[in-house]
């Protein structure tokens, strides 16, 4: 253990029922980087844990605890936590101490009168019941998503394999799909059901059976995005930068003036629209395999068989192996290009750079935006039309982010925190816009640095 806070002890020796008390300068020191590789703590509620050995066990996955380490995280606690008091239990054999009287409640990159009214505002939403979901909204979009994937084969089945029945087959296809996706995405986030177990299964059936994907393997990926989401390192989304794209101004600068170049990044907003889907698809089902037997979760794997046994079945009896081939990977391109836009709409016209250690809500603020709410803008974005409530409140069920708003408005307002919201068709044009701008401050600094 680190020695106490001098300020507060005043050379005293301890007490040895007292709590050790450590500093903001301690606690930092222990991140998991440079001469602390092996020690990683972080602080709620202003109690120091030690997770250095529990990370690797932590349920929400080891990288997204990780990814605080030498930091507060009371406030992502909270979002991702929907039961705090069962995991509070886990918790008191992690504790080591707590902060020193004389340590403020946050770090210096933070705005604790910001966070004091955020959770304020996390108070009343709890009060008012809109963490709570509503389950005719919910069987509603599992049965008209279920209904679109029946009507897709019954389309093939009654009118045959010629191109019009074809390609109608293939966009209800899609349709089911992204929105079994949405689905999936709502109980991955613990909002359709109270109970975390039942979303839990209701999380396997619907993303290894309808969609054949591991959930695991989700809940590995999305929850590092909300924990630190535009953060380069930390969010898995920005992945496919520099390989494939070059993000954000820093990041862009910075890798213009190490003369590196993996692609023409000056023309990426002309290759996104075909390249990020393609290499999406294949990516996406290569990597759901490969991390299914790696984890070796069996049950997950043979979601993933059965799934496409099931499809194999459905499909191939009515239109030949060939056909079919050409009918599931189009849909599957045509749904990755569905998410991507929609998912990407955004965040990448937002602020893209590395984990700068800013309070909750700076950091999903700057690294998120809204989009116009309609029933149309709603039901084809799965409501991540609002983005900004869903990642400041990630376990609210969805059909509660309009009635949130407001008041989340009014607390950036306050403290003078942009909120952005756009048209539909002005965010996915944004998309390209800042694509290219990044393009041209990588080709500036790499032809001038």
């Amino acid at each position: 253990m680190p020695p106490q806070s001098g300020t507060v002890l005043g050379g005293k020796e301890p007490c040895l029922d007292a709590p050790q008390l450590f500093t903001w300068e301690e606690i930092g020191l222990r991140s998991g980087k440079g001469n602390s590789k092996e020690e990683r703590w972080l602080v709620i509620n202003r109690k120091v844990y030690d997770v250095s050995k529990f990370y690797w066990r932590h349920p929400g996955g080891r990288r997204v605890i990780s990814h605080y380490s030498g930091q507060d995280a009371t406030d992502a606690f909270t979002a991702f936590h929907k039961d705090e008091d069962l995991v509070k239990k886990h918790l008191s054999s992690l504790l080591i101490g707590e902060l020193a009287p004389d340590q403020p409640s946050c770090e210096p990159t933070k705005k604790d009168m910001l966070i004091q009214d955020f959770r304020e505002l996390h108070s009343t939403v709890k009060r008012s019941g809109l963490l709570k979901a509503s389950y005719p909204f919910f069987t509603f979009m599992f049965l008209h998503a279920f209904l679109i994937d029946i009507a897709s084969w019954l389309v093939i089945w009654y009118f045959g394999k010629t191109w019009t029945p074809f390609l109608i087959g293939v966009a209800l296809f899609t349709i089911a799909q992204i929105q079994y996706g949405f689905l999936q995405h709502d109980l991955g986030h613990v909002s359709v059901f109270q109970k975390p177990k039942w979303n839990r299964l209701a999380h396997h059936i619907v993303a290894g059976v309808l969609k054949g994907g591991p959930p695991s393997w989700w809940n590995h990926m999305h929850n590092q995005h909300h924990a630190k989401p535009n953060c380069f390192r930390k969010d898995p989304d920005l992945n496919m930068h520099p390989l494939l794209f070059s993000l954000g101004k820093p990041l862009s600068e910075e890798l213009g003036k190490k003369k590196k170049k993996y692609m023409p990044y000056q023309h990426q907003h002309k290759y996104f629209a075909l390249l990020a889907p393609m290499t999406f698809v294949i990516f996406v089902q290569l990597i759901i395999i490969r991390f299914a037997i790696q984890r070796k979760k069996w049950m997950e794997f043979a979601f993933i068989v059965f799934y496409n046994i099931r499809v194999c079945l459905m499909f191939v009896p009515l239109m030949g192996f060939k056909s079919f081939m050409a009918f599931y990977w189009l849909a599957r391109f045509l749904e990755s290009t569905w998410f991507l836009w929609v998912s990407q709409m955004n965040h990448i016209p937002m602020t893209i750079d590395y984990d700068k250690n800013l309070d909750w809500v700076s950091a999903q603020l700057a690294a998120t935006c809204d989009v116009d709410q309609s029933l149309f803008n709603d039901w084809y974005t799965g409501h991540l039309n609002f983005q900004i409530e869903h990642h400041l409140f990630p376990t609210m069920p969805r059909h509660n982010y309009w009635k949130v708003a407001p008041l989340v408005k009014s607390l950036c307002a306050k403290h003078g925190v942009k909120y952005q919201c756009k048209p539909l068709l002005t965010a996915f044009a944004d998309i390209l816009h800042t694509l290219k701008e990044s393009g041209e401050h990588w080709l500036d600094a790499y032809i001038h640095a």
